[in-house]
């Protein structure tokens, strides 16, 4: 573990073992504000060690759930949970556990563990890949990358002008950035992105069946998502192709999109929008109100309070990089008073 790391933690162990957080997660202030939580991905196989800022082991998942039940959470919908934040109704220790994109791992191992402990969720699902059975372009190159680190490869087979150099982080991001440069200017359908995806792993020397097989990195198919919905998972907007266009007619009819397709698996009309990617400009919010949406959230760190714009509701994001004490701190709200980066 870094320095900086066992110096936080240490610290907060400090904090809690003084009675701190107790006293702040008892207190009036917590009681009028709500934690809402982040997750992107568990784990089907190696994806927290690919990205630990975003995905989390399945044991370290349930353990996030361990911690939430042991502080005594009111783990609200997060449709429930803004009402009554600006009713100003909340009950003590109140969190919201939302999910981006709506992965295939949040169908196979994130909802039967929210199962086992009654808690709700709602995904912000991003549709466009949901009709195919292949993996998020981007997302899979750089996984695929990130598995081949180690070696230098030729990139004529993939119609670029010099050789992959994976030797070292640097070389891969730069790798990253070619490839879909790359694929961009050559505007490449969704089958054709996923053809080039297959090509790169067999210069890798990597089963690119396996890992369609396995489902990583796919988003939920329709009967997946249904299936969700019926057991009280909250389907909740995030655009159709993952994308927040600054032209306006583009922006809404992104949202449109997500809505339509939304609407057809669970019957029922999404209010509730996630920024991709956290990326947020001023002129959002008005079209999303024009588009019947009452909330956003942002990916900035902290509590929601009454007073907080429903348009950019900070949130919490958790990952494998993240440890039990640091969530428990932001239940109590001791973790929104911490420095952060």
């Amino acid at each position: 573990m870094p320095l900086l790391s066992c110096v936080k933690t240490a610290g907060l162990r400090f904090l809690r073992h003084s009675g701190v957080f107790q006293l702040v997660r008892e207190s009036s202030w917590r009681a009028h504000r709500l934690l809402i939580l982040c997750y992107h991905g568990v784990s089907l196989d190696d994806e927290h060690q690919w990205r630990p800022s975003l995905y989390l082991a399945p044991g370290t998942f349930r353990s996030r759930m361990e911690v939430l039940k042991r502080q005594r959470a009111n783990v609200l919908s997060l449709a429930d949970g803004i009402r009554r934040l600006y009713s100003g109704t909340l009950p003590p220790r109140s969190v919201a556990i939302t999910f981006d994109d709506g992965f295939y791992d949040f169908y196979r191992q994130a909802h039967p563990v929210l199962r086992d402990f009654g808690f709700p969720a709602a995904v912000y699902w991003a549709t466009e890949y949901s009709e195919y059975r292949v993996p998020v372009f981007n997302l899979i190159c750089s996984y695929l990358l990130w598995r081949g680190r180690g070696r230098v490869i030729p990139g004529k087979a993939l119609e670029l002008e010099c050789a992959l150099d994976l030797t070292g982080s640097p070389g891969i991001r730069a790798a990253e950035n070619l490839i879909f440069e790359t694929v961009e200017r050559r505007v490449l359908s969704l089958p054709e992105r996923d053809c080039y995806a297959r090509a790169l792993a067999g210069l890798l020397g990597i089963d690119y069946d396996a890992i369609l097989d396995s489902r990583t990195l796919q988003i939920m198919a329709p009967a997946e998502v249904r299936e969700a919905a019926a057991g009280g998972v909250d389907i909740q907007l995030h655009t159709h192709r993952h994308l927040t266009p600054r032209d306006e007619d583009t922006f809404r009819k992104e949202i449109r999109d997500n809505r339509r397709q939304i609407t057809a698996c669970t019957g029922l009309n999404p209010t509730h929008f996630c920024y991709p990617s956290g990326v947020y400009h001023p002129e959002f919010p008005a079209w999303l109100r024009s588009e019947s949406v009452v909330s956003a959230t942002v990916c900035d760190a902290g509590l929601a309070g009454d007073r907080s714009d429903p348009f950019k509701l900070p949130r919490v994001l958790d990952g494998q990089q993240m440890n039990d004490i640091q969530i428990e701190a932001w239940v109590s709200g001791v973790g929104s008073w911490l420095p952060r980066r």
